[in-house]
């Protein structure tokens, strides 16, 4: 064979190896998959592979990238995953983003559900340059770093909190009922620690009197003394900020010690967890949690039916809740951002999630869409509270989307007893 038909052929063969190259988009996928929230994390996983068959097969919904099978704007490139176990520490997931950074050559993250896991590994994002979206942790310090490469699609605990104190004043209004203290119980990583710091700045501009801010060490195995201080306290309104375990001691301490708030508003987390009902049983009854999302909203939002349908096949037959909902959400957003860039190139991905304006109709959270502010915080973000009653999450609050009246005073441990 010629050398210029040498030259040729090679050339055509690089070009067809750049092609097949360009068919797939490397997302690399940071979520707790050991430990006490491993649910949560497996959950999460399966949020996002929900969102890979649809860009990639294609589905009968409503939504922009479920028409075709690719994403069209790179010529129906095809979306792969790589996941990886942080278990829930902070040393694990930088280790982890580096990894996939720099061996698996990811184009962008998604993660990490743990807001100090969250804050570390987007540290590694940011020094490599690689978009990092965050869908699920809360704290409100992880968008004002000035980070060029962070987006955060979820509501922070700002918003959840202001969120809270609306409704503790509307349904003081409401129910003609006078509530105006509350008390602060928060662990002490970042995510504990921030909410803690926001709550008591928010019941100081709404005008309640904080009674008790207990901060205790995460993972605790005793909280008698915390829940005896509690109940001497006796606030109208406990907040709670506790991820699973901790969730459990404290109900569990509660009722050993028959502490019983009139209210109890928690920051999600253990709240959420997808074997909180499972595990309390009777005693989660009356519960409230902040949430952006709740399975009562399809009856406003058909897109959650259709969505989850597919989801409960790669969660063997798993229900969408709280994380994985918001999880769906920020892989979609990222997805969208990739497929207008055009490109797989970082910098162009960034750039495109700066420009990012995804329609309420496109979501399967309440949010009135997603935009990004300066900070790369969702600006439209719109966050419910739901309380447990008759064995399941129902939303209370906005009023306009509540599916149930709330349940005020929640039920004491002794009317508890009697489910």
């Amino acid at each position: 064979m010629k050398p210029k038909v040498l030259f040729a052929a090679a050339a055509a063969f690089l070009m067809c190896s750049a092609a097949q190259a360009q068919q797939e988009v490397k997302i690399g996928v940071l979520y707790p998959l050991s430990g006490p929230v491993a649910q949560v994390g497996v959950d999460a996983v399966a949020a996002v592979k929900t969102a890979v068959e649809i860009v990639n097969e294609g589905a009968d919904m409503p939504l922009a990238l479920a028409k075709g099978k690719g994403l069209p704007g790179l010529g129906g490139a095809k979306v792969r995953i790589f996941v990886s176990d942080h278990q829930g520490k902070p040393e694990v997931g930088l280790s982890e983003t580096e990894r996939l950074i720099t061996q698996e050559k990811v184009h962008a993250l998604l993660g990490a559900y743990f807001s100090s896991v969250t804050g570390a590994a987007s540290q590694a994002a940011e020094r490599a340059g690689i978009p990092f979206v965050n869908a699920s942790s809360t704290s409100p310090l992880l968008t004002e770093r000035g980070f060029k490469f962070f987006f955060r699609t979820t509501p922070t605990d700002e918003d959840f909190s202001k969120l809270m104190f609306d409704f503790v004043k509307d349904l003081s209004a409401k129910t003609g009922k006078k509530i105006d203290t509350v008390s602060i119980f928060h662990e002490d990583t970042a995510f504990g620690t921030d909410s803690g710091k926001v709550q008591a700045k928010v019941a100081q501009e709404f005008g309640l009197k904080v009674l008790e801010k207990i901060t205790y060490k995460a993972q605790t195995t005793s909280l008698s003394s915390e829940v005896q201080r509690l109940k001497a306290a006796n606030a109208d309104v406990l907040l709670p900020s506790s991820y699973t375990s901790d969730t459990f001691l404290l109900l569990k301490t509660s009722k050993e010690l028959d502490y019983n708030p009139k209210l109890v508003i928690a920051q999600n987390a253990g709240f959420t967890d997808p074997t909180f009902l499972s595990t309390m049983g009777k005693d989660a009854e009356g519960a409230i949690s902040r949430s952006p999302y709740n399975n009562d909203l399809a009856n406003r939002i058909p897109l959650i039916t259709k969505v989850n349908e597919i989801f409960k096949k790669h969660s063997n037959g798993r229900e969408l809740s709280d994380v994985p909902a918001r999880v769906f959400t920020g892989i979609m957003t990222l997805l969208d951002a990739i497929n207008r860039a055009g490109s797989t190139d970082p910098e162009k991905i960034r750039v495109a999630l700066t420009t990012t304006n995804i329609p309420p109709d496109q979501l399967i959270v309440p949010y009135k869409g997603v935009k990004f502010n300066a900070k790369g915080q969702n600006e439209l973000v719109r966050p419910i509270l739901m309380q447990v009653q008759k064995g399941k999450y129902c939303t209370i609050y906005p009023f306009e989307l509540a599916a149930c009246d709330t349940q005020y005073p929640a039920p004491s441990w002794a009317d508890k007893a009697k489910l």
